[in-house]
């Protein structure tokens, strides 16, 4: 099949602009130190990474420190009552086996990948890049991590097959912090910036990393936590400039629930876009972007039944046994939402639109004459 112009167009526009992206702060970088007069190229001992009190906490917090803030955070929703009926068994099992299983299961499996997988890949390249700097070594980090996620997420919402393995992520009909953790297995075994950091870990940009790792991981939680920390930036005019830079340039409440709304027909949800993890920048960039200052009034998947946990966990290796889920081992591979509401295919840009259905500004629909209409905001 041959592809169309303008798809052709969009996916060269994106290519350049990814590896644009990808290239900006390391020739920054080496423009800085030429412009300084370092050759460190030819003598990489002669710079080393400065860390500081900043890299200190960060690695304070990367520990201990994270596992007390997400509690501390978990204990403030229980407590302000953002965890509904909603969240009774199979629910409950899901995102403790999910905030669990991956630390217990896949940190020796990563940790593996480092210390054996690549010295034996690369046995002379450990620490090549020692000699960046901690800044740049951090700039070089937050945009190979982040990025690389954005495109891991977002294909995962565009490529049919690959939908079943993010699913478990949208599931739930609400929002807490133990939501960022809620994913397939599969899905996380393979996180492509996971793999990305480890080279540049061993590479040398340990100390970058630590520093990136926390901050993403504190941005991510709160962007997914039931306590809209954001909504006093949109309530108090004085604070707007502050909440039209912070929106657009990493994930909060607002906009990354939208991402995770039931529909995305009420100009509120929003979830065939809202991609970022740190940093909504990409979806600014690459045009998946929705901000409206406001929160979905339901999420999750309008047709989910409650998918036994292991087989959210673990699928394609336990099927589901609800009849007709796209867990299930007779079931589609992207199913269609009910209450006439959008199509949970995000992007894709052959889906068709359910029978007799027409576009109506962020949502669809019903068209008189019973015929099928593309909807424009498939990219």
């Amino acid at each position: 099949m041959r592809m169309d112009q303008p798809v052709r167009r969009r996916i060269v526009r994106n290519a350049f602009l990814s590896l644009l992206f990808y290239a900006l702060p390391l020739l920054l970088m080496l423009a800085t130190l030429s412009f300084q007069g370092k050759d460190l190229w030819s003598h990489p001992a002669a710079a080393v990474q400065h860390t500081g009190l900043f890299w200190t906490f960060c690695s304070l917090v990367r520990g201990n420190g994270f596992i007390v803030f997400i509690v501390a955070l978990g204990l403030a929703e229980f407590a302000l009552g953002r965890y509904g009926a909603e969240w009774r068994g199979n629910e409950k099992v899901l995102d403790l086996v999910c905030f669990a299983f991956p630390r217990l299961a896949f940190g020796p499996f990563f940790a593996w990948f480092s210390l054996k997988v690549l010295p034996f890949v690369a046995p002379h390249e450990h620490n090549l890049f020692s000699w960046v700097p901690f800044f740049w070594g951090f700039l070089i980090l937050c945009v190979t991590d982040d990025l690389t996620q954005y495109w891991y997420h977002r294909l995962h919402h565009e490529v049919p097959w690959l939908w079943r393995f993010h699913r478990t992520h949208h599931s739930a009909s609400y929002m807490g912090m133990s939501m960022a953790s809620r994913q397939n297995a599969i899905y996380t075994l393979f996180f492509s910036q996971t793999y990305v950091t480890s080279v540049l870990v061993y590479l040398g940009m340990g100390p970058a990393a630590v520093a990136v790792l926390t901050i993403k991981s504190i941005i991510t939680t709160l962007a997914h936590s039931s306590i809209p920390w954001d909504k006093p930036l949109y309530e108090h005019k004085l604070l707007h400039p502050v909440a039209w830079i912070l929106e657009r340039t990493i994930s909060t409440p607002a906009t990354h629930h939208a991402h995770h709304a039931a529909s995305t027909d009420d100009g509120v949800g929003y979830y065939k876009g809202n991609f970022g993890n740190m940093f909504f920048l990409w979806d600014m960039t690459f045009g998946t972007a929705h901000i409206s200052r406001r929160y979905p009034k339901t999420y999750g998947i309008s047709h989910y039944q409650g998918d036994p946990w292991y087989a959210q966990v673990l699928w394609p290796v336990f099927k589901s046994n609800i009849p007709g889920s796209e867990l299930a081992a007779d079931g589609p591979m992207v199913r269609t939402d009910d209450d006439r509401r959008a199509i949970r295919r995000d992007n894709l840009l052959s889906a068709p639109l359910p029978p007799g259905w027409e576009t109506a500004g962020e949502g669809l629909k019903l068209q008189t004459d019973g015929s099928l209409l593309h909807n424009p905001r498939l990219r």
